[in-house]
């Protein structure tokens, strides 16, 4: 049977693939979008909206239990509170399913794009073979094809833990029954969500991260502030651990064996999450038959526009080197519309960087972090000034946290990282001024309503110091 032309091929429904679906479909292309497994990518089916979702279920929870600190009637048993989390990953699916429902929709129904549910692989520069879910399989051309396969869980090689029954973060969203004491295996933002997550549901959680740190690419005053903040709620931190072997017991529980600078040490839990970093979807594609490049690690080499080496074949999205973050995965997206359909090139590299960790209190930042300031060598001002001075943290009792902004020479802001309430929030504002080349002058004479966290803007600027020739 001869191959099925189209004018783009995408592979992967992910916050990159499904928007440049229907916006070449409305540009009159005829385009086929190819998904082995879920719609939506990561962000909808593992990342961002299941594990905000169930966020929002442990924070109320934590409200509940501390509800008497802000002077209302003591709740029976507040503190004994527990999560029913079956009840909880139901209203999860839920929300999920209906996001899904509406990718399917929005693709088939409202855009006339061929959404084609099955594995591809390259057979050639602009050739793909898809083996559909029932077996079959289909070949398809296009001139252009665009990679969004995202990343998957990155297992260490750790003695014994392919034999353990370990989760993965996939696998942690759908548990159904609580754990009585969770183990972490690494100490980025993914395991430090999920650790706040359980110990709010009710778990025993340990965090083991083999750097000195937590989030090792922040400063270190923000990373002792998170970990602070965390440890106050009961979470345990295992730094400058490197674990080496893991093992079930008869019982079920399991065992982890760490190296520490102080010894060895054994950790048991019922229950292991594995959230090392992730590793791309690449190695199944067949980019050999294509010719297409990759990194070492299997990331897809991209140029400033998402162009791999071979003309006409894009990557977007998690699958090419750099940071992970739904938003700039979206940004690919639009990188790619605007020169192929409004011709107007811009560089995948230079654009602005902001994120946010959703701990309660979360932190984000946009911009550089001192650290990177003195890395390189760059003259700044800085200014830190703690969340509880803020009339709106001493109004609702959430006073944990502090902020710091950096400022050049040209009065202009270099960066900023928040932890506190409301700190995604904020740190959009900063990131509207920076866009904006404003001095920090004018955000420090705005007038903002009060009261609000964003006025802590008129003061954070007051105690700025030198740093740096």
């Amino acid at each position: 049977m001869p191959a099925t032309s189209f004018d783009a091929i995408i592979i992967g429904s992910g916050q990159a693939g499904n928007p440049l679906a229907t916006a070449l479909a409305e540009a009159g292309r005829r385009v086929a979008l190819i998904e082995e497994n879920r719609l939506g990518g990561s962000c909808i089916n593992y990342g961002c909206s299941p594990t905000k979702t169930l966020l929002a279920t442990a924070e109320r929870l934590h409200q509940l239990r501390t509800a008497a600190a802000v002077a209302a009637p003591e709740i029976p048993n507040a503190a004994q509170l527990t999560v029913d989390l079956a009840a909880a990953v139901a209203r999860k699916d839920d929300i999920i399913g209906k996001m899904r429902k509406g990718i399917r929709a929005n693709l088939t129904q409202k855009h006339d794009v061929t959404l084609l549910e099955g594995h591809a692989a390259f057979t050639g520069p602009h050739a793909l073979l898809v083996t559909l879910a029932n077996g079959s399989t289909k070949d398809v051309t296009a001139p252009l094809i665009f990679i969004n396969t995202g990343t998957r869980a990155a297992i260490p090689d750790i003695s014994g833990l392919a034999d353990s029954g370990y989760l993965s973060t996939t696998q942690l969203l759908d548990l159904k029954e609580l754990p009585e004491h969770l183990i972490i295996l690494g100490g980025g933002y993914i395991g430090l969500e999920f650790s706040q997550m359980f110990r709010r549901f009710g778990s025993r959680v340990t965090i083991v991260e083999a750097g000195p740190q937590l989030l090792e690419r922040e400063d270190d005053d923000v990373c002792q502030g998170l970990q602070a903040a965390l440890g106050q709620e009961g979470i345990e931190f295992v730094m400058g651990a490197r674990a080496h072997g893991v093992s079930r017991g008869p019982s079920g529980s399991i065992t982890v064996s760490v190296t520490t600078s102080a010894g060895e040490r054994r950790l048991r839990g019922s229950h292991l999450l594995v959230a090392t970093g992730r590793t791309p979807n690449s190695d199944k594609l067949g980019l050999g038959f294509a010719g297409v490049k990759t990194d070492d690690k299997g990331y897809i080499l991209v140029d400033n526009n998402l162009r791999t080496n071979v003309r006409g074949i894009y990557a977007l999205g998690d699958i090419h080197p750099g940071p992970q973050f739904t938003h700039l995965s979206y940004d690919d997206y639009r990188v790619v519309r605007d020169a192929l359909l409004h011709g107007r090139k811009r560089s995948a590299r230079q654009r602005p960087l902001p994120y946010c960790v959703f701990t309660d209190p979360p932190m984000a930042r946009i911009g550089l972090s001192e650290g990177q300031a003195q890395e390189q060598k760059m003259p700044y001002r800085v200014a830190t000034m703690p969340v509880s001075v803020i009339g709106r943290a001493q109004q609702t009792s959430e006073t944990r946290g502090f902020w710091k902004v950096l400022v050049g020479n040209d009065d202009r802001l270099l960066g900023a990282t928040l932890l506190g309430p409301e700190a995604g929030e904020i740190m959009a504002i900063i990131e509207v001024a920076m866009a904006g080349r404003l001095k920090y002058q004018q955000l420090q004479e705005m007038i903002f309503a009060h009261p609000t966290w964003a006025e802590g803007l008129n003061n954070v600027f007051r105690e700025l110091k030198r740093v740096g020739k």
